[in-house]
């Protein structure tokens, strides 16, 4: 290992100490769900949105609230429903009839982590203004433009069982989430432990082990994460064999995909794996970083044909297909 290499892996390793403390205060209040726990932390030090699909009652709202006590971070949560206007979400102007000036009213958008509960249940302008916070990172409030605080993160989640009266998100406003995420059913042992724990009364608290301020210390650590030409092309590899599978001897999945990853999946795979490097205290990535997170980066990225939905594939098909063919360096 090259010495600069060798010298960013040991400040990887002394900078990444408290994320083990982290995970551990965490799992004082989330039972198991380890996977989610990992995947929120990879979006907070890849400063990426995370959308998280699960049935109700997995603890996807505890574990984001959980999230910003051990990280000193504002949190809001909106319930998103059909009759949600913009101005809920963002805020509005007030007459002042005593000046006779309008004065903004900052909505619950304005935090550190926002918790947009059902965001599938908002109608086209609630997510337009959402899109602009998650993109540009600021608000638009009649004729003012408002910069948001760093670190901002937008968690949505979905229920995947309940369509009726639900707006499927556009594939533009998909594409912004940096990784998502399919929450499971917990374990029988696991469970058993939930309903020790919950039984008692007394809810288990997590104490602040960060600040925002190293967050944002992490974050660029983490992106001078070294990352090898040869893991570079496997990126490069796997979102191209999305939208050219010929390219990559698989002629079966081309009638299979009617639009592949977007070079905005690309940049993603490369912030994810460096972000997860750092939870495993490396200054480096390997191949495995890269494939491990693949799945959660790609599933909302690659459309499928009608084909595709008449043999009942997922994306996820898809997906496990292009990482068990293309070549790991």
């Amino acid at each position: 290992m090259p010495l600069d290499i060798r010298a960013a892996n040991e400040r990887v390793k002394q900078e990444s100490l408290f994320v083990e403390e982290l995970l551990g205060e965490l799992g004082k209040v989330i039972v198991g769900q380890r996977y989610l726990l990992e995947r929120l932390l990879v979006g907070l030090f890849a400063d990426g949105h995370l959308l998280l699909e699960g049935v109700p009652g997995l603890a996807k709202t505890l574990a984001v609230r959980t999230l910003a006590a051990t990280v000193q971070a504002k949190f809001n949560r909106v319930q998103f429903t059909p009759d949600l206007l913009p101005a809920d979400l963002i805020g509005t102007l007030i007459f002042n009839p005593r000046t006779g000036e309008f004065s903004p009213r900052q909505g619950p958008i304005f935090t550190n982590l926002l918790l947009a509960d059902e965001i599938n249940r908002a109608p086209s302008k609630v997510q337009s203004a959402l899109l602009e916070a998650m993109q540009e990172r600021q608000v638009t409030i009649g004729d003012t433009t408002y910069p948001l605080e760093s670190p901002f993160l937008v968690l949505a989640t979905q229920n995947p069982i309940e369509q009726e009266g639900t707006y499927p998100l556009p594939e533009a406003q998909l594409d912004r989430f940096l990784l998502k995420l399919r929450v499971t059913y917990p374990s029988r042992d696991e469970e058993r432990d939930i309903l020790e724990r919950m039984s008692t009364g007394v809810m288990p608290t997590a104490k602040p082990i960060v600040t925002p301020e190293k967050i944002r210390e992490v974050r660029s650590l983490v992106r001078e994460i070294y990352m090898d030409e040869k893991i570079k092309t496997y990126i490069l590899d796997l979102t191209m064999a999305s939208r050219d599978p010929e390219q990559f001897n698989m002629a079966s999945l081309k009638p299979l995909i009617a639009y592949g990853a977007s070079p905005r999946a690309t940049l993603a795979l490369a912030a994810t794996a460096r972000a997860l490097a750092f939870l495993n205290r490396r200054g480096y990535v390997t191949p495995e970083d890269v494939k491990t997170i693949a799945p959660d980066v790609l599933r909302h990225r690659i459309l499928l044909s009608y084909e595709a939905e008449a043999e009942n594939l997922t994306s996820e098909d898809i997906v496990k297909r292009i990482l068990d063919h293309v070549e790991v360096p």
